[in-house]
C-alpha cells in the first residue's frame, strides 16, 4: 500500500508536513485538509508573514491532536509567527481570520467521523494500547491516512459561514536588554524591573 493524493497542491503540502510532524498518522492529514479547505472558502493563500491568523480550538493530551500541525502546514499560520494561537478547548476545530480582508472563517471535524474513528480504527487501537505512532504497523497507518485523504470534504467537516472580524492588532518590538542576573537579551515587553535593574522573568523571581 501507498500513499493515494490526487490534489497537487496537498500533495507537495503532505510530503513537507510529514517530514515536518515525524511520523505517519491521520490526524496531521486531516489537519492538512482542514486548513487547505478553509483558506479555499476564504480565496487566500499561504500565510507569508501574519496575513491570516488560526485560533485553534486543540488541546495537549488528547487523541488526534496532530490535528494542529496540519493545519499548521495548510495556512502557514505558525507559533513563530505569532499568528497562531491554541484555545485549549480540546476540539479539533480552529478559525481561520483574513486579517486584510477582516473576514474569518471557522472549520470542525465532524463528530461522526471523529467517534467512528475512536471506536474502529486498528491504528488508534494500537494507540490506545500504548504504542507510539512511529511504531505502528506501516499499513494500518497507511490505511488510516488514505482514509483521511480520499473521504469526501462533507464527510470529514463542519464549515462556517464567512463572518466579519476586526483583527486583533499586534505589533512586534525590536528592542532588547540584558538581564542583570543572565546576561541573555529580553526583548522589552517581557522585560521585569526590580530594584530599578531589568530582569528576564525567569530571573526576576516573578511568575509572570
Amino acid at each position: 500500500m501507498s500513499i493515494e493524493i490526487q490534489d497537487p497542491e496537498l500533495k507537495e503540502m503532505f510530503e513537507h508536513g510529514l517530514y515536518f510532524h515525524g511520523h505517519l498518522c491521520p490526524a496531521m492529514p486531516l489537519g492538512l485538509r482542514a486548513g487547505l479547505l478553509a483558506r479555499r472558502k476564504l480565496g487566500v493563500g499561504r500565510s507569508q508573514d501574519k496575513e491570516l491568523m488560526v485560533l485553534a480550538e486543540t488541546a495537549e493530551g488528547h487523541a488526534m491532536a496532530c490535528f494542529l500541525d496540519g493545519v499548521m502546514m495548510a495556512t502557514g499560520c505558525t507559533y513563530g509567527k505569532g499568528n497562531c494561537k491554541k484555545l485549549r478547548y480540546g476540539k479539533l476545530a480552529f478559525t481561520l481570520i483574513d486579517k486584510k480582508g477582516k473576514r474569518q472563517v471557522r472549520v470542525s471535524v465532524k463528530p461522526e467521523f471523529i467517534f467512528q474513528a475512536l471506536k474502529t480504527s486498528p491504528f488508534i487501537a494500537k494507540r490506545k494500547a500504548g504504542v507510539p505512532p512511529q511504531d505502528v504497523e506501516r499499513e494500518l497507518a497507511e490505511a488510516a491516512v488514505n482514509k483521511v485523504l480520499n473521504l469526501p470534504e462533507e464527510q470529514l467537516f463542519n464549515v462556517g459561514e464567512i463572518t466579519p472580524v476586526e483583527p486583533e492588532k499586534v505589533s512586534g518590538t525590536f528592542e532588547a536588554h540584558p538581564c542583570e542576573k543572565c546576561g541573555e537579551a529580553v526583548y522589552a515587553k517581557w522585560i521585569r524591573v526590580k530594584d530599578g535593574k531589568f530582569y528576564c522573568i525567569s530571573c526576576s523571581g516573578y511568575k509572570g
